[in-house]
């Protein structure tokens, strides 16, 4: 007998290859029979008019954290994903243990968004190594979910406070290197490292990668050669602002020294900026020419940030405006109640070398998402220069005024201005096999938006509304291309022996929900949270997480090892 049967839906495989009519059978968490099933089983999913896929892989979360007190990983599921990769640009929780738990929150909290009232709430650090942090997770997660180690985590281990503004002596250096290699024998899934300069810890000083030598980049990435199944994903300054022959020739590097594909992030795709594009994409060509593999990592949509003036996270990548998050709400507050503070502010983040981030210095623009101050809720959906009209003052000074009643706490909706012709252009980008979409972000930046619906905005924006790419290929995009990408073995599509990782969606109904806070989080701390229409089943190794848009309470997720559950893929 099957466990489950899901009969008469239409199933696209995640090859890309047209979908087809076929019932599909499910025992002991695998799929086994595809095509007319006529064996009993347990139970039946009816699925006629909708589309029965892999379920889709994020290779780019930080769930590391929420998934010790949501184990579900949500809202994730919701939107049909069953497998994520935690660990991303150089921020992991292991193998640090208790002695660092106090900076690594504090950081994780500044550069990542994650309210340190839930990390402290929810964390209780009792882990010594990597291997001791996997097992707390193991049969008690709802998705699979593998994770690389953090770079700045992994100095913090090894160095202490010396990891921040420090080079590694040779002693510390051969530490890192051991305890890398200790990591990776443990089921981590690779590396990763940021040099971004808007990442930034607790203390407004640059996160510990970022005090690292090429030399150290190198010798790590050579370590993760001698062990199958990893990967490696990286951050450098050009990422944002267009990469410099060094980046390039450096990301190439680390892929030939590795002997792995590098994963970068993000590449925004607008209409106006089909240059930047074609050269961000230029680099993983000279990586190829040089037998490397270096891989944009891309969203299918636009995503929509709120901004607040109490984490500061994105924000505090303006030039000079590092120091100013570095100090209390009290001093923050004086700060932006001095006019001549103020305007200098202001004039930083007008300037050139704000470079992209200076979109954000648009303050008219802005929408006034949420206020705190009673008097001020009537505010609320409008944007700041309508605030600055009715208070007869410029924006920026409305806009402090406002903050500052808030005790900081006002949320700022960015309108990201949007065309048909960004959308053609980001399908362009999708369909290169030099780049792949994902990079939700999910689990982190929870203050400032929700990144979780990056698959149904693919799926209802770029299919359904748009029909910009086939319903095949989107799903191609989302599941098999990423975990080859990755080395994952026996998912990412619907094939006979292969896990059942399955998501049944109505095509007609599939779009991401609108986003609303939610008060959900350890400690008391909320965070922005968006829901899904038209994802009808998710299905983890055979069993149900997400049934009719809610969450069953089943965990059956796998704690996803290198090696074990991955094999190393040959380099494109």
């Amino acid at each position: 007998m099957m466990d489950l049967i899901i009969r008469g839906g239409l199933v696209v495989d995640g090859t890309g290859t047209p979908g087809y009519r076929a019932d599909v059978g499910i025992r002991h968490g695998r799929v086994v029979t595809i095509g007319t099933v006529t064996e009993e089983a347990e139970r039946v999913i009816e699925a006629e008019g909708c589309v029965v896929a892999p379920g889709f892989v994020d290779i780019h979360t930080h769930y590391d954290a929420q998934l010790f007190w949501d184990p579900t990983a949500s809202p994730s599921p919701l939107h049909g994903v069953t497998t994520v990769f935690g660990g991303n640009c150089g921020f992991s929780l292991a193998p640090a243990g208790p002695d660092h738990a106090d900076y690594l929150s504090r950081m994780l909290a500044r550069v990542e968004g994650m309210p340190l009232a839930a990390l402290e709430a929810g964390l209780d650090w009792q882990w010594g190594s990597f291997g001791e942090w996997l097992a707390r997770l193991d049969g008690n997660i709802g998705v699979n979910a593998g994770f690389l180690v953090g770079h700045s985590t992994l100095r913090r281990s090894v160095m202490g406070a010396n990891a921040v503004g420090h080079e590694a002596t040779e002693v510390q250096m051969a530490g890192m290197e051991e305890a890398l290699h200790q990591a990776l024998s443990e089921g981590a899934m690779g590396f990763s490292t940021s040099r971004a300069p808007t990442h930034n810890d607790g203390e407004g000083q640059p996160v510990p990668s970022r005090s690292a030598t090429i030399g150290e980049l190198e010798r790590l990435a050579a370590a993760v050669a001698d062990h199958a199944g990893t990967t490696i994903e990286m951050i450098v300054p050009g990422c944002i602002n267009g990469f410099s022959e060094d980046e390039v020739a450096l990301l190439t590097r680390i892929s030939l020294l590795s002997g792995r594909s590098v994963n970068w992030n993000v590449l925004a795709v607008t209409a106006g900026n089909t240059e930047g594009t074609a050269h961000q994409l230029e680099a993983s060509s000279a990586a190829s020419a040089a037998g490397g593999q270096v891989v944009a990592l891309t969203l299918p949509h636009t995503m929509s940030l709120r901004l607040s003036f109490e984490h500061g996270a994105i924000l505090d990548g303006l030039p000079g405006w590092r120091e100013f998050f570095a100090t209390s709400i009290d001093d923050r507050m004086a700060a932006l109640s001095d006019p001549a503070v103020r305007r200098a502010m202001d004039a930083r983040a007008q300037s050139d070398e704000a470079g992209v981030l200076r979109y954000l210095a648009g303050w008219a623009r802005l929408v006034i998402a949420e206020t705190f101050a009673s008097e001020q809720k009537e505010f609320e959906g409008r944007t700041v220069g309508e605030l600055a009209a009715v208070w007869d003052m410029e924006p920026w000074d409305a806009m402090c005024r406002l903050m500052v009643a808030d005790r900081l706490r006002t949320g700022f909706a960015v309108p990201i201005p949007e065309s048909d012709d960004d959308w053609k252009a980001r399908a362009e980008v999708w369909r290169d096999p030099r780049a792949v979409v994902g990079g939700s972000d999910a689990g982190a930046h929870l203050d400032t938006m929700c990144g979780a619906v990056y698959s149904t905005s693919l799926l209802g924006d770029g299919v359904r509304k748009r029909g910009l790419i086939s319903i095949e290929e989107a799903v191609r995009l989302l599941t098999d291309v990423p975990a080859r990408l990755y080395g994952l073995t026996d998912r990412g599509r619907v094939a006979e022996g292969w896990w059942a990782d399955l998501v049944v969606f109505d095509p007609e109904r599939i779009a991401p929900g609108p986003l609303r806070t939610r008060d959900d989080l350890p400690g008391g701390a909320s965070r922005l949270y968006a829901e899904a229409t038209g994802i009808e089943h998710v299905l983890v190794n055979g069993t149900e997480v997400v049934t009719g848009d809610r969450f069953t309470g089943a965990l059956p997720g796998r704690v996803l090892r290198s090696g074990t559950d991955t094999a190393t893929p040959a380099l494109a």
